[in-house]
């Protein structure tokens, strides 16, 4: 029983901390105005202005946020890993964002139409 108790409680607990640290797509649109990403990525990230620019927008958030951490890693002057980029301009803006800022903006991004869907 005592068990059970535990397990249910921790699922509560958990679900409860997910929910306080849900995505805010404007705080998101507005992290990506402020850093002026498009005049790399393009207005909404869906259009580059260089081909080897990634193309932002619909990308999982899950990824987004993992490449922004990893950008955060490297600037802070992490040794090179799998879990680290190096890039002195993203790197800069990376740095500049809290936890919930890669959140927001990764979420923001990953809601915007794309060419990256699979068109029948």
């Amino acid at each position: 029983m005592k068990l059970t108790s535990l397990a249910l409680g921790s699922v509560v607990l958990f679900a409860a901390a997910a929910t306080s640290h849900a995505a805010d797509l404007a705080a998101g649109k507005a992290v990506w105005e402020k850093l002026n990403c498009a005049s790399c990525h393009g207005a909404d990230g869906a259009k580059s202005i260089d081909p080897s620019y990634p193309i932002l927008a619909g990308q999982h958030a899950d990824f987004l946020v993992q490449a922004l951490r990893s950008y955060q890693r490297g600037a802070s002057g992490a040794p090179a890993s799998a879990n680290v980029r190096k890039n002195a301009v993203m790197g800069a803006f990376a740095k500049q964002l809290s936890k919930q800022d890669v959140d927001n903006v990764s979420a923001w991004l990953a809601a915007q139409p794309s060419p990256l869907a699979v068109r029948r």
